[in-house]
């Protein structure tokens, strides 16, 4: 019987070959991508070895490879690896970035088990499983001493999808808060469940063996990147937003009702 991940992944194959097309230039991804990156870069040494979760197209592990990383980049989509591999070749980067198709609930079947400096997963794309509990059980074994795990979740509360009450849409402004069985979403026709997670939820499971650094809200006072040409059409709003949403990041409740939120813990020694 086909899993929620491989329906999830056949999706993105289909999206694959368009998705940086379509999201490489999109102002709001560029400002998501690069405070996650900072974010990294804040607590990883330089020359760090990376595994990647749903690494997706490779954008991240390409810049961070760039950088000075060596990045393992996993996927369960095929479309996606293909476009990673592809990217990965014209740059000949093929001695930092190794490639893996793997779902990141069966890590105990990877190729490559390290240790790892870090373990990074974007984008939410752990939330395309009801079975996060076990994903976050196989992390400890992968890492090195004082190893980090950075994610992008997107939380059971968004102040921007709350707002769309107000809009008469009433479905997806409470899609997250009564989804505990999974939430409908649908990609380039196929259909999947997403599943929301608040901070609480990791840092509950992982307490044993690792300790919180920080949790960072992302796009809770800047719009989520689905609100197209915001930046653009409003620039001097986008850029007191960015300002405001960069002075309350950590704070509560910003840190917590984000579209998505970083979460940062370290391995105990």
């Amino acid at each position: 019987m086909e899993t929620n991940e491989q329906r999830a992944a056949a999706a993105f194959t289909k999206q694959s070959g368009v998705f940086d097309d379509r999201f490489g230039r999109n102002t709001i991804v560029q400002y998501k991508r690069e405070r996650v990156r900072r974010l990294v870069q804040k607590y990883l040494p330089l020359h760090g070895e990376i595994l990647e979760l749903n690494s997706g197209t490779g954008e991240d592990a390409v810049w961070f490879a760039e950088q000075g990383y060596r990045v393992h980049a996993t996927d369960l989509s095929t479309g996606m690896q293909g476009v990673l591999r592809n990217k990965v070749e014209i740059k000949g980067l093929q001695p930092v970035i190794s490639t893996e198709i793997c779902s990141f609930t069966q890590l105990e079947s990877l190729t490559q088990k390290g240790p790892y400096d870090l373990i990074f997963s974007n984008f939410a794309g752990l939330n395309c499983t009801g079975e996060l509990s076990k994903v976050l059980g196989s992390f400890e074994s992968l890492l090195k001493p004082e190893g980090l795990v950075v994610l992008v979740i997107l939380p059971r509360q968004s102040l921007w999808e709350f707002l769309l009450l107000f809009r008469g849409k009433f479905r997806t402004a409470f899609r997250r808060i009564f989804s505990s069985k999974g939430a409908k979403a649908r990609v380039e026709g196929e259909e999947f469940k997403c599943w929301y997670y608040n901070p609480s939820f990791i840092t509950s499971r992982l307490k044993k063996s690792f300790r919180l650094l920080c949790i960072e809200g992302l796009c809770s006072l800047v719009p989520p990147s689905y609100i197209e040409q915001f930046p653009e059409k409003y620039p001097s709003v986008y850029r007191f937003l960015k300002k405001e949403e960069n002075r309350l990041k950590n704070k509560w409740p910003w840190n917590r009702i984000g579209d998505y939120y970083i979460i940062a813990l370290q391995k105990k020694g």
